[in-house]
């Protein structure tokens, strides 16, 4: 074996053996083609042991092996649907060539599928008595298995069931076909019952795939503190030397936020009276052709089309990474010792735990000034000895003033918990981004759609990368590639390189262009220009149909 394996690897070998395979494809062809017509002729003498004699002589235009090829694929098989075989087997010789024209599982099995539905179709529309192609058009397998249903269902049970299939096929196979049948059937079917009973267009909802997430985590209170249960909320009772009240710690823990189960309802948008669904007044008139045409859906170009799973996201959950009891009660001891040593009496203090910070809030006693607990922020850091605090005096709607504190073993916030999360599956911004957790654990999603001209800018180290690959991953996660196209520039050469895999899906590029993702800072030049008049085009359309923007627009 480790003799053979770099004898394959030889690239003289792999385009040797794809010719061969080719050639092999085209004089399958040849003898295919040549059994419409010399089937009869040759017949008895295939069917004979003595083939392949000196004396004998057969009629096929392949010789006597593409007499016997046509016979076995033509007769004892599917008949006329092995027309497939040659292109697979050419397929497969310009695919280990080196040359990528289709994905070579996919179309083998579409082929292979639908030459056996193709096969028993043609052997139930023959009849029980075919007379042409020796076991007729579907050959000796779309014959027998064409009886077989026969007795099973009967004539017209069997002919439902190959319609049923045939179309399935279709619809899978040639997605136009799904969008015509659809649009003369299921739609005029939906207009004829809606008619009849005098109520509008139904308008389809959409429904979401079940999550393969774990359950809701229940919280664990702590242990050896004293504690109440509120919900997904633990309230915990320290004890301070400074003040004789108790001071209450709040920790939130994150949650396990789901993708719900079922569908969502999408109610009808309201219209005024005087507007038609397109937003124009009634009283307008349309092109001809124009007045009763669907919702445009872009994704219909490709249906076919599945979005990435969650599955292709790492977890990276950090071991060890909760805020221990200790590390709460000495951060709330120091904070409130330092602000005894100046002083100012408090109320109440309150824990908020986040993946990588805490925020203790706190409720100053009646006749503090803010003043004197925001200039204190340089002695609170000092105490708690960490890197750096920052203190928001006050936070807007609490009526509380927030110091937050790192976390000493901060936790690594995923990616996938971030798409995983309720708010991002059901977002409806047009461009949703997600660009981590917030203090409370919430995910913090933004609309690209609403900012347009984002600059990213930061000193290295800070996560530029990390936050431009979070709002690629976010809008290929949610966009379909009928709705969105990147144009990359990379003059790194190395940032950008994994999305090169996503270059016949979202990666925009001009004409003649070798490479989906610019490297050359000379030609970004010409891709902006490029750019500047598609987007010039656009605004001329959108003028020309008096709406603001794209989504008006469609």
């Amino acid at each position: 074996m480790k003799g053979i394996r770099p004898f394959f690897k030889d690239e003289r070998v792999r385009i040797a053996l794809g010719l061969f395979i080719i050639g092999f494809g085209l004089l399958l062809l040849v003898a295919l083609i040549s059994y419409f017509f010399t089937w009869e002729a040759d017949q008895s003498m295939v069917e004979n042991a003595g083939t392949f004699g000196i004396d004998t002589h057969v009629q096929n235009w392949a010789g006597k092996i593409g007499a016997k090829l046509a016979h076995v694929f033509m007769n004892k098989w599917v008949g006329i649907s092995s027309l497939v075989f040659p292109f697979l087997f050419i397929l497969f010789g310009i695919r280990l060539m080196g040359v990528h024209i289709q994905r070579l599982g996919r179309t083998t099995l579409y082929c292979v599928t639908g030459a056996l539905l193709v096969s028993v179709t043609l052997g139930y529309l023959s009849g029980s008595h075919p007379e042409y192609l020796g076991s007729g058009p579907g050959g000796q397998h779309g014959y027998f298995i064409s009886r077989w249903l026969n007795t099973l269902l009967g004539l017209p049970g069997t002919g439902i069931l190959l319609l049923v299939l045939d179309l399935t096929f279709l619809f899978f196979t040639i997605p136009t076909t799904f969008h015509l049948f659809k649009k003369k059937v299921v739609e005029e079917i939906k207009a004829r019952t809606n008619k009849e009973k005098g109520e509008g267009t139904i308008r389809e909802t959409a429904v979401p795939a079940e999550s393969d997430l774990p359950g809701e985590k229940s919280v664990k209170p702590r242990e050896d503190i004293g504690y109440e249960i509120e919900g997904n909320s633990v309230n915990l009772l320290l004890e301070t030397t400074k003040n004789k009240d108790d001071i209450e710690i709040e920790e939130t823990t994150p949650e396990e936020e789901l993708i719900p189960e079922g569908s969502f309802e999408q109610e009808e948008e309201m219209m005024p009276e005087n507007q038609g669904k397109n937003g124009f007044d009634e009283d307008n008139e349309f092109p001809e052709g124009f007045q009763n045409l669907p919702p445009y859906d872009p994704r219909a170009d490709l249906s076919s089309y599945k979005f990435p799973t969650l599955s292709l996201l790492d977890e990276h959950k950090s071991e060890n990474s909760e805020v221990s009891n200790e590390e709460l009660i000495r951060n709330k001891d120091k904070i409130v010792e330092t602000l005894g040593n100046y002083k100012i009496p408090i109320d109440k203090i309150k824990a908020t735990i986040g993946p990588t910070i805490t925020l203790y809030e706190i409720v100053p006693a009646a006749g503090v000034r803010i003043s004197r607990i925001k200039n204190l922020e340089d002695d609170i850091a000092l105490s708690l000895s960490a890197l750096g605090i920052r203190i928001i005096a006050p936070i807007p709607g609490r009526g509380t003033i927030g110091i937050e504190v790192p976390n000493q073993k901060p936790e690594i916030v995923s990616m996938k918990s971030i798409l995983a999360s309720k708010k991002f599956q059901e977002s409806t911004y047009d461009l949703p981004i997600a660009l981590g957790k917030t203090i409370s654990n919430e995910t913090f999603i933004l609309d690209l759609a609403k900012m347009p001209h984002l600059l990213v800018a930061g000193a290295t180290g800070q996560g530029k990368s990390v936050g431009l690959n979070a709002i690629i991953t976010s809008l290929v996660y949610k966009k379909h590639p009928a709705e969105l196209k990147f144009v990359l520039v990379d003059p790194k050469k190395v940032e950008l390189t994994p999305y090169v895999k996503t270059e016949r899906h979202y990666l925009a590029k001009m004409e003649g262009s070798e490479e989906a993702i610019i490297t050359d800072t000379q030609k970004v030049i010409n891709t902006l220009q490029s750019l500047t008049k598609e987007m010039e085009k656009r605004y001329d359309l959108l003028k020309k149909a008096h709406v603001r923007n794209i989504k008006e627009y469609n």
